[in-house]
């Protein structure tokens, strides 16, 4: 039984997982335009899968120059395959295929939903009973990012349809991983876990990719390989890295709500890379969600 008279301990705040959760955020948040502009010169099971393999060997190589041993004990497996599908195949696989169907800053919005799920299940999962705080940063950043694309007009139509329902069960999919892996954490160096769930969840992306897509790398333009470069080494190398090393340092919901400044980034750099709108409304959204995200961590 419970005693209900005892205090409840706050998990503690980690400075350095404040610190991984802003460089995921960013690196993620300018993946948003990136992987939209690709579209345009790749297939998206390719795109997605073959810089995500590339990834996993950069960071596995890194792991040897560092000397961390990349063997994984057999009892750790079962949690790295599902960790694994989770947090990068599903979410890989669906946020690609949803931006066929919406903007970079619509599809980021709806992928961001995965806070409040993430929070919910950390309640029952893990017993992060949400703080006053918390839950009021949450609204605030839903009420934020609600301003963010009021100018966009989210209109659930049957073209966006399919888009929408990929990016939702795509973020579903992340926040079962994210409390997943909190509970049942993988006990590798942050470098070696990286590279195995990035490996294990991009390589059947990349199989079915190169096998069902045609892929033309002549229409590729400089720009794109350049971009190729930076979803590689950026989103996969370090935010996610960054991603893993503040999931290990910070509650499950802290972490989730946190990643709510990566739409921000991501509407904003859309609107400047991409033309896609940012009014008043885009504005006042951005300032909401970022505040809301300094009472999430407090």
């Amino acid at each position: 039984m419970l005693d209900s008279t005892r205090p409840v301990l706050r998990p503690r705040i980690a400075p350095a997982g404040l610190m991984f959760l802003a460089i995921t955020s960013i690196g993620w948040g300018f993946n948003w335009p990136v992987t939209k502009f690709l579209l345009a010169e790749l297939p998206p099971l390719t795109l997605r899968g073959v810089t995500g393999v590339l990834g996993a060997v950069l960071l596995a190589a890194l792991a040897v120059i560092r000397r961390q041993s990349l063997k994984v004990e057999p009892g750790i497996w079962p949690r790295l395959l599902t960790a694994a599908m989770l947090n990068v195949t599903g979410w890989m696989v669906l946020m690609g295929l949803a931006l066929l169907w919406l903007p970079a800053s619509e599809a980021a919005l709806i992928a961001y939903t995965m806070p409040v799920w993430a929070s919910i299940i950390a309640w029952p999962a893990l017993g992060e009973r949400p703080t006053v705080l918390r839950t009021l940063g949450l609204v605030m950043a839903f009420a934020g990012l609600a301003s963010i694309m009021g100018g966009n007009g989210i209109a659930a139509s049957a073209e966006k349809l399919p888009g929408i329902i990929m990016a939702l069960a795509g973020a579903l999919g992340f926040a079962v991983g994210t409390v997943f892996s909190k509970k049942y954490p993988i006990h590798l160096p942050p470098i070696t876990a990286a590279a195995w769930q990035i490996g294990i969840g991009c390589l059947p992306i990349s199989i079915i990719g190169l096998l069902v897509e045609t892929t033309h790398l002549s229409l590729v333009t400089p720009v794109g390989w350049w971009l190729l470069v930076y979803s590689t080494v950026v989103q996969f190398c370090i935010a996610y890295v960054s991603w893993f090393a503040a999931l290990s340092r910070l509650p499950a919901s802290v972490a989730a709500i946190g990643t709510m400044a990566v739409p921000v980034i991501g509407v904003v750099a859309s609107a400047i890379a991409l033309g896609e709108p940012l009014g008043p409304g885009q504005i006042a959204g951005l300032v909401f969600t970022l505040a809301a995200v300094v009472l999430a961590t407090r």
